[in-house]
């Protein structure tokens, strides 16, 4: 192919899928920021806000899986310490806190699992409970549900990735530790609630404005945050580093050769991965006011890769969707008393027809259909079309 011939792609094909990609971007973002227009019913809009962390879970599965091509099956823990960060100050700031017999507020389990005689305050009441000294302030909590993600990401994927371990070991590594930090938060009775996780939390509290969970404020936080988190994914995608990411996904030996550092980009992606699902964690906890170990459960961790594959690893938006999507399809046949036994099995089979038939999930479809318009309006024959796109 000469170099003119180069210099003419990406071609009208290639143009009319980004104007797609925008205007479906567009639209998606235009349906829930106006949700609050045409719901009503406020137990709706506070369930379709979850519905939207997880969504924001999503872009975080699809930026590392299909966009990195690393597959971390223990997203559940960036998750899982993004909510206890935020629900460790909100549990502080609840009205059982401060009616513990002390001036300063004091979580009503200590007291439960106090030893005769002790202190009723942080500093002393066992033997761990200073680490909530800090907590006190809600800012801090907040930063620490993106900053403690994002450390333990980082020290993760330096040590996996600089000795070049990738594809199975990889999902292995992050799944076991996953399983290990929810067994240390379980055994941690006195100190997380163990089983029972965080509960009766305070609200959240902005400038003396507390949101109520059910508030059209509180929802607007999530949709606002979760367009931020998309567009700002897209955007980092688009960018060079984005690309050289996907050139390393596709054939990393090659891009050693080439001089790229395989392993920084991938340490890179891998942690801005676990600050978004951390940042999704933050935001549960206001919309749901609990945090539980059964964020870092086996099962949910798998379940993100579950919506991303279902919308489409290769798409921020498409995974998003697909998180979306599915959990509300959860929600609605697990509450009808016919399917309410067989909902699981009823996702599980949606999710093996899907990677079966439909590898690249929903956003896939869109783009094989969008393609097939595009060469029967240019009457590009069929079996020239991928040559041409090539």
């Amino acid at each position: 192919m000469s170099s003119e011939t180069s210099s003419t792609l990406p071609s009208s094909t290639s143009r009319l899928q980004r104007h797609a990609d925008w205007a479906v971007y567009a639209v998606f973002i235009v349906m829930v920021l106006g949700a609050p227009l045409v719901i009503d019913d406020v137990f709706w809009l506070n369930r379709i806000a979850k519905y939207l962390v997880f969504g924001m879970l999503g872009i975080a599965i699809a930026l590392s899986w299909g966009y990195a091509g690393i597959l971390n099956l223990g997203q559940g823990l960036f998750f899982g310490l993004g909510a206890y960060m935020t629900a460790m100050s909100l549990k502080l700031m609840s009205a059982t806190s401060l009616q513990q017999g002390s001036d300063k507020p004091v979580p009503d389990f200590m007291l439960w699992n106090a030893e005769p005689g002790a202190v009723t305050d942080l500093c002393c009441i066992n033997k761990g409970s200073f680490l909530w000294i800090p907590f006190q302030s809600q800012w801090f909590g907040m930063a620490m549900s993106i900053v403690i993600p994002l450390i333990v990401a980082f020290v993760l994927s330096s040590s996996i990735f600089r000795l070049r371990v990738s594809g199975v070991y990889v999902a292995i590594i992050t799944l076991a530790l996953v399983l290990l930090v929810r067994l240390l938060l379980i055994d941690a009775q006195p100190i997380t609630n163990g089983f029972n996780g965080l509960t009766d939390l305070g609200w959240l509290t902005i400038g003396g404005f507390e949101f109520d969970p059910y508030m059209v404020e509180t929802y607007y936080i999530v949709a606002v945050s979760l367009t931020v988190v998309l567009l700002l994914g897209r955007w980092l995608v688009s960018t060079r580093a984005g690309l050289i990411l996907q050139s390393t996904r596709d054939d990393p030996t090659r891009a050693r050769y080439l001089g790229y550092d395989v392993a920084a980009y991938q340490i890179f992606f891998f942690t801005i991965s676990a600050g978004i699902a951390g940042f999704a964690g933050l935001l549960y906890v206001v919309a749901a006011e609990f945090a539980s170990p059964s964020f870092m459960d086996i099962g949910f961790s798998i379940s993100m890769v579950v919506w991303a594959a279902v919308g489409g690893r290769n798409s921020l938006l498409g995974a998003c969707i697909g998180a979306i999507l599915i959990n509300t399809v959860e929600a609605t046949v697990s509450e009808t008393e016919i399917f309410k036994e067989a909902w699981k099995l009823i996702i599980g089979g949606i999710f093996v027809l899907v990677v079966h038939y439909l590898p690249n999930g929903l956003a896939g479809i869109a783009r094989d259909l969008l393609g097939r318009f595009e060469r029967r309006r240019k009457g590009t024959p069929a079996e020239t079309a991928p040559k041409a796109a090539e």
